[in-house]
C-alpha cells in the first residue's frame, strides 16, 4: 500500500489553511484577513511546489502583490488568488496555449469575455496554468518541456487539459482555478487529483476567445474547486455579471436539500468500452451510498453509443487539421507551425482521411442536444452516473507527447471514455472525488450529468454526497 511518500502539497500553518475560496473571501471581508496575508501565503506555497509539479506557465505574482494591497473589489472573491488556464486572454500576459508553437508569442492586447466574468468577482490573478497543445490531449505533457505532475503522486500525471489549475488547487496553492473543457478537461483532471470539476451547460459562461469559431460549441470554460460550496458561489457570482436568457438561473445553492432523485448509471462508456475494477468497485460503492440516502438508482443503456464515439474523433481530429493548416491565419506571425507536435499532426491526418464524412458528423452531434434531452424523459431519470475515466492516472510518459499518434491515441481515447458525452450533448456534468486507489494513492472521480440548464440540481446532489462520503484530504 502506497505510504505517501510521492505526494507534494504546500498546505502549512499559515493564513490560508485548508480553507476554501468562501472561506478564505469572508475572512477578507471581516478584515481577520487582509488580501496581501493571503496572496502572500498562496505565492509561498506556489514557490514551494512547482519546481516539483511545474504547474505555473507564466507567473504574475509581483503584479498580484501588488493588487493585493490595494484597497479589495466589491466582488464575492475579493482578495481571493486564483490562476487562468494558459489559453484564456489576459491583457498585457502572454498565452501559449499550451504548444512551442507561440515560443516567440506576445502579450495579449485585450482580456476575454470569461477572464472579465472572473476578475469581476474580485480573483487577483497570479498566472496562467499548464495544459498541453492547445488542449488536445487529457494528461499535461510536453515533448521539450516539464510535465506536470500530479500532488498525490509525483510518478503520475495531474489529467489535462487543465492538468496545470488541477495541481495547483489540489496542492493548496490556490482554493479555485479557472479551467476549460472541450472533451473533459475540467473534468478529467479534477478526477486525476481528488476535486471537484463542473462543467456547465453550453452558453451558460461567456467563454475564451479560442472557443469562438467552433463549428459545434463543445468547449466551454469553467473552474476547478476542492468545494462543492466553491463551485456553487463561484456560479451564482458568475450569473450576476451574465446570465445567458435560454438557461434557467442556478442562483446560489448553500447546501444539500433532502430532495430524492432518480439516477441511472452505467459501468461502460457511450462506446461499450469498459472502465477498470478499481473504478467499477467505486461506481458499484457510489450506487450502494445514494440508494442508502434514499435515491432511486439504476442500470441504463445510452443508444447510438457507437456512432457518437466516432463522430466525437472526427469533430476533434477537425480542430487539429484547422490548427496545422490554418494556424498562421488564426493566430498571426506569432505562431510558428513547424513546432506542433506529434498529436496534432496525427490528428490533422485523421481529419484529412475522413473529410469526406464531416457534413454528416456535424449534423448527428448538433443533433446530440435534442436526443440528450429525450434520454432524461425516455429513462425517467434526474442524471446519469458512470465513472469519470477508465483508469486512475496513468504514469507520467504514458501519454507522452513524444510518441507515435498511433501509440498514443488509442492509450488517450481508451482512458478519456466517459466525459466526452456531455460536451456533444451540451449538457452540465460534473466530477467528484469519491473513491482512492490505496495501492497507487490515487484519487477515483465519479461523473454525474444532469439535463440541460440543471446545474442547480448537480450542485444539491453533489452536496449531498459530499456531507454523505467527506472527500479524502491530501494533508492526511
Amino acid at each position: 500500500m502506497a505510504n505517501g511518500k510521492n505526494r507534494v502539497h504546500g498546505f502549512a500553518d499559515d493564513v490560508l489553511s485548508d480553507l476554501d475560496g468562501v472561506a478564505i473571501a469572508g475572512l477578507i471581508k471581516s478584515k481577520q484577513l487582509t488580501a496581501a496575508e493571503v496572496v502572500a501565503a498562496s505565492v509561498a506555497r506556489a514557490k514551494k511546489v512547482d519546481p516539483t509539479i511545474k504547474a505555473v506557465v507564466t507567473d504574475l505574482y509581483d503584479s498580484g502583490l501588488t493588487a493585493a494591497n490595494t484597497p479589495p473589489s466589491n466582488g464575492f472573491f475579493a482578495g481571493v488568488p486564483t490562476f487562468f488556464k494558459d489559453l484564456t486572454l489576459v491583457k498585457g500576459v502572454k498565452s501559449y496555449f499550451g504548444s512551442e508553437a507561440f515560443a516567440n508569442t506576445k502579450p495579449a492586447t485585450k482580456t476575454d469575455p470569461i477572464a472579465q466574468q472572473i476578475l469581476a468577482q474580485g480573483f487577483i490573478n497570479l498566472g496562467t496554468s499548464s495544459m498541453p497543445e492547445f488542449g488536445f490531449t487529457c494528461s499535461t505533457e510536453f515533448p521539450n518541456l516539464n510535465d506536470t505532475r500530479n500532488p498525490w503522486n509525483i510518478g503520475h500525471s495531474a489529467g489535462g487539459s487543465s492538468g496545470g489549475a488541477a495541481a495547483l488547487v489540489a496542492a493548496g496553492v490556490v482554493p479555485i482555478a479557472h479551467s476549460a473543457d472541450g472533451g473533459g478537461s475540467t473534468r478529467i483532471p479534477a478526477a486525476c487529483c481528488g476535486l471537484v470539476g463542473l462543467k456547465p451547460s453550453r452558453g451558460r459562461l461567456l467563454r475564451s476567445s479560442l472557443f469562438n469559431t467552433q463549428v459545434v460549441d463543445i468547449a466551454i470554460d469553467g473552474v476547478i474547486t476542492r468545494t462543492v460550496r466553491d463551485t456553487a458561489h463561484f456560479y451564482a457570482e458568475a450569473e450576476k455579471y451574465y446570465h445567458n436568457p435560454k438557461l434557467t438561473r442556478i442562483g446560489l445553492v448553500e447546501g444539500p436539500s433532502k430532495k430524492t432523485f432518480k439516477i441511472g448509471y452505467l459501468g461502460n462508456s457511450t462506446q461499450q468500452k469498459h472502465a477498470d475494477a478499481a473504478n467499477k468497485e467505486v461506481l458499484q460503492k457510489t450506487v450502494a451510498l445514494l440508494q442508502s440516502m434514499g435515491h432511486e438508482v439504476k442500470p441504463i443503456q445510452i443508444p447510438g453509443a457507437e456512432q457518437f464515439a466516432e463522430d466525437f474523433v472526427n469533430l476533434w481530429s477537425m480542430s487539429a487539421f484547422y490548427v496545422k493548416h490554418f494556424g498562421g491565419l488564426m493566430f498571426g506571425s506569432n505562431f510558428d507551425g513547424k513546432k506542433l507536435t506529434k498529436l496534432t499532426h496525427g490528428l490533422s491526418k485523421h481529419h484529412w482521411n475522413n473529410i469526406l464524412k464531416t457534413p454528416f458528423f456535424i449534423h448527428r452531434l448538433r443533433q446530440s442536444y435534442h436526443s440528450y434531452r429525450q434520454l432524461f424523459a425516455d429513462q425517467n431519470i434526474d442524471f446519469i452516473l458512470t465513472p469519470a475515466l477508465a483508469h486512475t492516472a496513468p504514469e507520467i510518459g504514458y501519454l507522452g507527447m513524444n510518441l507515435e499518434f498511433e501509440e498514443m491515441f488509442p492509450r488517450m481515447a481508451d482512458w478519456c471514455i466517459f466525459s466526452p458525452y456531455a460536451n456533444a450533448t451540451g449538457g452540465p456534468s460534473i466530477t467528484l472525488p469519491l473513491g482512492h486507489d490505496d495501492e497507487k494513492d490515487l484519487p477515483i472521480g465519479m461523473l454525474l450529468c444532469a439535463n440541460h440548464g440543471e446545474e442547480k440540481l448537480l450542485l444539491d446532489i453533489s452536496y449531498q454526497l459530499e456531507e454523505a462520503q467527506p472527500w479524502r484530504r491530501i494533508t492526511v
